[in-house]
């Protein structure tokens, strides 16, 4: 198996593990959330980058966010506990704040396939008025 496909594959482990352990919490509504969390993310950056709203320029740097996610090369690596993952988030962030600037909130709203709440997370880290 090639590194990629071994790479993918223990995310999806982790990801299915994670909405385990919430279900035998019995938090179903959060193990609901954190399963539609990452469909509704690629979901809502491809019906993003497509926008009007959002520059040609803006669309690529989110494509590039989400080849720079899903390859295992990190700015830092990320078995550096919390550090690792924090980068990616720090990264997520700040392009999602850059590329939605000037994005009317209803364009927003109608690109976000989810529920209110992440959306209203998503608006949140995106500093969007």
């Amino acid at each position: 198996m090639s590194w990629p496909l071994l790479f993918l594959a223990a995310l999806l482990a982790a990801y299915l593990l994670l909405i385990g352990v919430l279900l035998l919490a019995r938090r179903s509504e959060q193990a609901r959330a954190v399963a539609r969390l990452v469909p509704d993310c690629i979901v809502f950056l491809t019906r993003v980058a497509r926008n009007p709203c959002v520059p040609r320029g803006r669309a690529l740097v989110l494509a590039g966010l989400v080849a720079y996610l899903a390859s295992p090369i990190d700015l830092v690596p990320d078995f550096i506990p919390g550090l690792g993952q924090l980068d990616d988030a720090l990264l997520v962030v700040l392009a999602l704040r850059w590329a939605l600037r000037g994005c009317p909130r209803a364009a927003i709203q109608a690109a976000w396939p989810g529920s209110a709440s992440s959306l209203r997370m998503l608006l949140r880290l995106a500093r969007t008025s």
